[in-house]
C-alpha cells in the first residue's frame, strides 16, 4: 500500500515547529519554506519540505522558537526512516530536539511511517516510543 504525502496547514506546521502560526506565515512569505495552495485557497506545505525545514532550523538555533515538552512527548515531524532487514531506526525533529528511535522494521510498516508525517516521540529513561499522530 502506498501511502499518500502529508501536507501540513501553516496552523499545523507552527504547532510542530513551536511557533506562532504568524511566525509561520512570515517564514513562508519569505519563502524560507515552500507552500502551495489547495483547493480550498489554504497554504499547505509539503511533509518533506516541512522535515527538512525543520531540521535547518534546530540547526540555526533560531531565537524566535519557543519549545516545550510535557510529561516527556515530543510532537513533530519524521526527518529520516532507515529499514534494515528486522530492525528501523527512526528520527523526528520535535523543535530544537532531534530524537532517534531504534523498532523492529515491521513497527514501521504498521505505522506506516515515512518522512515528513507527524508523530509524537515519548521518552521514557533510554528509550523513545513513536506515535503516529
Amino acid at each position: 500500500m502506498l501511502a499518500r504525502m502529508q501536507s501540513y496547514t501553516i496552523g499545523q506546521a507552527a504547532r510542530l515547529l513551536g511557533v506562532s502560526p504568524d511566525t509561520a506565515r512570515r517564514w513562508a512569505d519569505a519563502g524560507r519554506v515552500a507552500t502551495r495552495r489547495d483547493e480550498t485557497g489554504r497554504r499547505l506545505i509539503d511533509g518533506k519540505d516541512l522535515a527538512a525545514f525543520s531540521v535547518e532550523l534546530a540547526g540555526a538555533g533560531d531565537e524566535d522558537v519557543s519549545y516545550t515538552s510535557a510529561r516527556n512527548a515530543f510532537p513533530g515531524i519524521v526527518t529520516a526512516v532507515k529499514l534494515g532487514d528486522v530492525a528501523a531506526q527512526v528520527e523526528i525533529q520535535a523543535g530544537p530536539h532531534r530524537l532517534v528511535s531504534l523498532l523492529t522494521r515491521e513497527a514501521v510498516e504498521e505505522l506506516g511511517l515515512e518522512v515528513g508525517m507527524e508523530a509524537t516521540a515519548r521518552v521514557k529513561s533510554t528509550n523513545v516510543h513513536i506515535d503516529r499522530a
